[in-house]
């Protein structure tokens, strides 16, 4: 990588591997004739060529994904490495001014050359049976033919050790988020029958999940979401597949930021602030201090310990929705409200909140590739999407029986605040975002690293850093509405990363080997997903512009 990595590198003696490749394949196919030995010879020779994936931008995507997502999960004994250390080290004394330095992944490491036996065992855990879906091609990485190749540290194939509960926990931390607090909105905003389009977009993320990996499998070298867009429509498709992507993250970003000034100031609604002429009221004054808290987090360069903590986030959601239960059923509060059973003016605000619940797409691809049994992700994925969508449809009754039409775009500010469950349900709330927001603007901050020369300061990585939080910040206050700036980047931004791209790339990656069936039904999710798009966005917007003008 050009400026964002380090300029330590690996290097591999390609000729060596090469020729226990071609060993390990001649043992493998010994009964086979002179003629078969040689085309899977020439096989062989065209999928060592140097792969163009993880030479183009964004070469950081790989990396910095590995941190948002915690891929692989820690183990208990993390607590006792170097980690902690590193983190008290890396703030401001030395990581700040080593642009060339990139966050470290503590748990990367050079596997090594897999004997016969693995290679067959990844073979045939490979293989899969799903009736949809075309057989999936094994895929081996890439290597570089030229002697003494060069492969940048951050760029060499993870290995795979990641397990079945880790992938899970994994899984359930990136789809279930932020977006569980909306729920109970979304059904108010499109009502009980509009509640169906949660059920709906789980059963298509779900599948466009599984095209994700075929669409992996299809070629060796292809790792990340960025890679797929690269196969699928050339370095065109990877830089808009990339920018999607990490817009997506940034607007998650001023999410959090809103998120903050809404929960610190329902808990304290009286702080305020006299600058001169300019009074700062409870919302701006703790979006301005929350902002300054995460500050510090963004500069740093080990992330590994907060990726570690941003993993409770499953535990937080669960925290929130028992709380949400207590104050219901135990606290007195009830679940009498009925509802309304459609609205269709505010139903596409519905579908763009329902949506983000199911933005776990791009994090999906490295999931997949650090599984130490890739057959299993199948198992993974759909135990990840019963259990958030459990969650969500469980939230979401809860909620809007408890407060009606009154439902506001947080379920945590409808909580009684003298009760002590509403007050775990919101601090809860307040103390997540500041373990994930460095990890979602991570990549993004990485991503723009890369775009600045090498010769220029080094404490361009500081301003960059800044400059990307300080502008969330402004974008927040500008647009103080929590639902409907959800709203929008599930209708906006959700649709293309979960529905539309993923039927995109698949038809186009595997289109010799597409059945009439299955092109049908991912013409019918891209349908789906434009449909969705184009209303919700456009309400979004229309909402967002009304609220600001009146």
């Amino acid at each position: 990588m050009k400026n964002s990595v380090s300029d330590r590198s690996l290097y591999i003696d390609s000729e060596e591997e090469y020729d226990e490749e071609k060993d390990n394949k001649s043992i493998y196919d010994g009964n086979e004739s002179d003629s078969s030995d040689s085309e899977a010879e020439h096989r062989d020779q065209q999928q060592i060529q140097p792969s163009s994936y993880n030479t183009q931008w964004p070469q950081s995507y790989r990396q910095s994904i590995d941190l948002y997502s915690s891929v692989p999960s820690p183990g208990i004994g993390f607590l006792g490495t170097p980690s902690l250390t590193r983190l008290g080290s890396s703030f401001l004394s030395s990581s700040l001014t080593r642009r060339h330095t990139p966050e470290t992944l503590p748990f990367l490491a050079k596997p090594g050359v897999p004997t016969l036996a693995e290679q067959q065992q990844k073979q045939q855990q490979r293989r899969s049976s799903h009736s949809l879906l075309p057989p999936i091609h094994s895929r081996r990485s890439s290597i570089r033919k030229d002697d003494k190749s060069k492969i940048s540290h951050e760029h060499h194939p993870m290995p795979r050790h990641s397990s079945f509960a880790q992938a899970v926990v994994n899984g359930i931390n990136v789809l279930c988020g932020v977006g569980i607090l909306s729920t109970p909105y979304a059904i108010k905003e499109g009502g009980w029958i509009g509640f169906s389009i949660l059920f709906i977009f789980a059963v298509l993320s779900f599948y466009t999940g599984l095209l994700l990996r075929y669409c992996l499998d299809s070629q060796p070298g292809l790792e990340t979401y960025p890679d797929i867009g690269q196969a699928a429509f050339g370095t065109p498709g990877r830089i808009a597949i990339s920018i999607i992507l990490y817009v997506e993250l940034y607007a998650c970003c001023i999410e959090y930021i809103i998120l903050e000034g809404d929960n610190l100031s329902s808990l304290f609604p009286n702080a305020h602030l006299n600058l001169g002429a300019f009074e700062l009221n409870a919302h701006v004054l703790f979006a301005i201090l929350a902002t300054l808290a995460v500050l510090p987090t963004v500069w740093l360069r080990d992330l590994s310990v907060l990726s570690y903590i941003s993993a409770g986030g499953v535990i937080a959601s669960i925290l929130v929705t028992l709380c949400l239960f207590w104050v219901g059923a135990v606290d007195g509060v009830g679940f009498e409200s009925k509802g309304t059973s459609l609205n269709l003016a505010t139903l596409p605000v519905a579908m763009g909140l329902y949506g983000y619940c199911y933005s776990g797409h791009a994090v999906f691809p490295n999931i997949y590739t650090s599984l130490e049994k890739p057959n299993q992700y199948p198992v993974i994925l759909l135990t990840c999407f019963i259990i958030c969508t459990i969650m969500y449809a469980g939230v979401a009754v809860m909620g809007y029986t408890m407060f009606g039409e009154a439902t506001l775009s947080q379920f945590t500010l409808n909580m009684p605040q003298d009760l002590v469950a509403s007050k775990i349900a919101v601090w809860t709330t307040v103390v997540n975002p500041f373990t994930k927001y460095a990890l979602t603007m991570s990549p993004v901050a990485m991503s723009l690293e890369e775009l600045v020369p090498s010769d220029k300061s080094r404490m361009y990585s500081i301003f960059i850093r800044t400059g990307l939080v300080l502008s969330t910040l402004v974008v927040g206050l500008c647009i103080p509405f929590f639902g409907l700036m959800m709203s929008l980047i599930g209708s906006l931004f959700t649709m293309l990363v979960a529905l539309i791209l993923p039927c995109a790339c698949y038809l186009t990656i595997l289109k010799g080997q597409v059945t009439r069936f299955q092109m049908i039904l991912c013409t019918i999710i891209i349908t789906v997903g434009v449909v969705a798009s184009a209303f919700g966005t456009y309400s979004a917007v229309t909402k967002i512009v009304e609220n600001l003008s009146s």
